[in-house]
């Protein structure tokens, strides 16, 4: 392909991509992968390309844009060589007009900007939730140690105990590593979240939203496989992926459990008053993810938002009923937004005024209300609002 193609086939699936956040429909990465086995022409070189345009575009806007070459026109203020290659020739985009609607750059929609703001992220810490973050990897210390671990890269340690820091797009996967179960991909940030339940062989632990199953892992490693580690969520599509990661990572001490939504003690009556540690990774709006869902900020909206802060105080209810006394809880989003950290968790110490907050105790972050806060900016990691009561 001709650079030129790769910025009309981009404006194309930009239009995709676009239409897709408005109706809720599929992540930009699942787009960009169907289009490229549908599409064998297209070399290595090419993908590449066109994924670096793709989702240099989306960072380089605000809100969401009204198409795809709005989007890439101003991917063109950006940077000066794309520009020239609205040329006009065949399989290239046309030429730029006069008049042009050019999106409208910033960190986010202005709504959300404006959220932002309120919870004291300034425009510097805003525009590095959009920079491209690195690959970030934990020892598996059921099967490694970080300090031993041999692998085919350099790797620098991060602040996580167990952490491992890459070039972004490393072949990890195709590692003997991985496939051995000695490594796993999980931000920096995400690893402490898990840091600070401190979980201890023999304890009952519950990961009361686990999905996929990585903090499961990293809190099945810290018990050493002993002890009853209950991993629940209502999403079984996603529950269904931590059986074979386990299986791999050699955590053995896993018990899964399908929650149906709303109906959640159901399932879970029997664990009332018998967890040590419950680990609440609420689902939220994300922001704190954008280095990796740049499109993610256009999904969102006030109605969205407020359906999630429902779901998090109901899973904080849920937590008050299962902890023993003495137990603990961590409470983490992958937010910067108040509404879902500082402030949320003021409610829940409100609604059970026998719940005492605790400094998290992990090695970086600032403080933020009750709990800490950590970002990009400030700490290399994804967003995360982590916060512990006990």
């Amino acid at each position: 392909m001709t650079p030129a193609a790769r910025v009309q086939t981009s404006i194309e699936l930009l239009d995709t991509i676009i239409g897709a956040a408005r109706s809720k429909g599929a992540p930009a990465d699942r787009i960009l992968a169907d289009w490229f086995r549908g599409n064998r022409f297209a070399g290595s070189k090419d993908r590449r390309a066109i994924r670096e345009l793709v989702f240099s575009a989306i960072r380089a806007c605000g809100p969401a844009p009204e198409t795809g070459r709005a989007a890439m026109l101003r991917l063109a203020q950006v940077d000066r060589s794309i520009a020239p290659l609205f040329d006009g020739s065949n399989y290239g985009p046309a030429p730029i007009g006069d008049d042009e609607a050019v999106a409208a750059d910033g960190a986010a929609p202005v709504w959300l900007e404006g959220l932002l703001q309120e919870s004291e992220i300034g425009a510097q810490e805003a525009k590095s939730l959009l920079e491209r973050a690195p690959l970030d990897l934990r020892a598996n210390t059921l099967k490694a140690d970080r300090a031993t671990l041999q692998l085919p890269a350099a790797a620098e340690c991060t602040d996580a105990p167990n952490g491992l820091r890459l070039d972004a797009g490393t072949p990890v996967e195709q590692w003997a590593a991985f496939r051995d179960g000695k490594i796993e991909v999980q931000d920096t940030g995400s690893q402490l979240a898990c840091l600070a339940v401190g979980a201890k062989p023999g304890e009952t632990v519950i990961d009361l939203c686990a999905g996929g199953g990585g903090k499961t892992l990293a809190l099945a490693a810290a018990m050493d496989n002993l002890g009853r580690l209950i991993a629940s969520d209502t999403d079984r599509n996603r529950l269904a992926r931590l059986a074979p990661r386990a299986e791999r990572a050699g955590a053995t001490n896993i018990e899964t459990r399908l929650l149906d939504p709303n109906r959640e003690m159901d399932s879970l009556a029997d664990l009332v008053g018998q967890a040590d540690a419950i680990l609440i990774d609420a689902p939220c709006s994300g922001t704190g993810t954008w280095r990796r869902n740049p499109e993610a900020r256009w999904r969102l909206d006030e109605k969205e938002l407020a359906r999630l802060t429902a779901v998090q105080s109901h899973l904080l209810d849920i937590a008050a009923k299962l902890v023993k006394p003495a137990g603990r809880i961590v409470y983490v989003t992958c937010s910067l937004l108040d509404e879902e950290g500082a402030k949320q968790f003021d409610a829940f110490l409100a609604r059970y005024p026998h719940f005492a907050a605790r400094a998290p105790n992990i090695p970086i972050g600032r403080p933020r209300g009750k709990g800490t806060r950590l970002s990009p900016l400030h700490d290399g990691t994804d967003g995360f609002f982590i916060a512990c009561a006990e």
